[in-house]
């Protein structure tokens, strides 16, 4: 595919491997539109690709959650730039817990944003592609998928990336025949807002994180194949284990109200010292 005015919608983009995603294919000359939840942190990655390319750019807030909000994202692409060429599902929370300790309402998240979020916009694209008989869907899914059984402390995480990369194999048998790629990016563990969390690792095992621009490469390489060929799934591992323990230990922290902003953990914590 040649990159340049080609339009491509990234969620999870104004940050880690997103940011990173978008700043490659806003240099290749492709209009870029950012998704992301956080207004504040978006307008500030756009302001700078602005600056810097020669194509398009745009930020849509959207919570790939919401049905609503990958609707906005979709209606105002092609508003702005035309019909959808390149699709990259980027979005997504982590979340580590023995399984019996798991939040219910965590159960929810990681549903609507990991698998939900990934399949309906998806689906909101896929029609146009078929008409055009040209598109590329490219999906960022987990090099956790690949170890039997799953890790310990992110059965749900896990599990649910597991469905969506067979998800993600069937939609390739059932749009090849449409010239549509669909590619799975499998990556290890990459440099981002979840491994600062990371506690007690040291400088020798931080230095063992893959740079987000691993994922870039596997991105850029799934949109530089010839026509009649596509990768269907790509994984780049860490060559060493960042840490010794099975588990990652780092502190878990809950997301942000959509709404008001707040820590989630935090209105919780204050909701049980006024009933007492």
């Amino acid at each position: 595919m040649d990159i340049k005015g080609k339009n491509a919608v990234i969620t999870g983009a104004s940050k880690g491997i997103g940011k990173a995603i978008a700043e490659r294919l806003a240099a290749e000359g492709a209009n870029v539109v950012l998704a992301a939840r956080t207004q504040a942190t978006l307008d500030d990655t756009v302001n700078k690709l602005q600056a810097q390319s020669a194509g398009k750019i745009l930020g849509v807030a959207c919570d790939v959650g919401k049905m609503e909000d990958l609707q906005n994202l979709v209606d105002t692409t092609r508003a702005q730039l035309g019909p959808i060429d390149i699709l990259i599902n980027n979005a997504g929370v982590t979340s580590q817990f023995p399984f019996e300790k798991q939040p219910f309402d965590d159960f929810e998240r990681l549903v609507h944003t990991n698998y939900l979020g990934y399949v309906r916009l998806i689906r909101l694209v896929i029609n146009e592609m078929i008409e055009r008989k040209q598109g590329a869907i490219i999906n960022s899914v987990s090099g956790s998928t690949l170890v039997d059984p799953i890790p310990r402390g992110f059965l749900t995480y896990s599990s649910l990336k597991v469905g969506l990369r067979a998800f993600l194999k069937g939609l390739f048998w059932e749009l090849r025949d449409h010239n549509i790629k669909v590619t799975s990016i499998l990556p290890g563990v990459v440099a981002s807002d979840l491994t600062d969390s990371l506690e007690n690792i040291t400088a020798q095992q931080r230095d063992r994180l893959m740079d987000p621009q691993a994922v870039v490469d596997m991105v850029m390489f799934a949109l530089s194949v010839p026509a009649n060929c596509c990768p269907l799934e790509l994984a780049v591992i860490n060559q060493q284990t960042p840490w010794t323990k099975p588990v990652i230990d780092y502190k878990q922290q809950m997301a942000d109200c959509p709404h008001c902003g707040e820590n989630i953990e935090e209105m919780k914590r204050r909701k049980l010292e006024t009933k007492k």
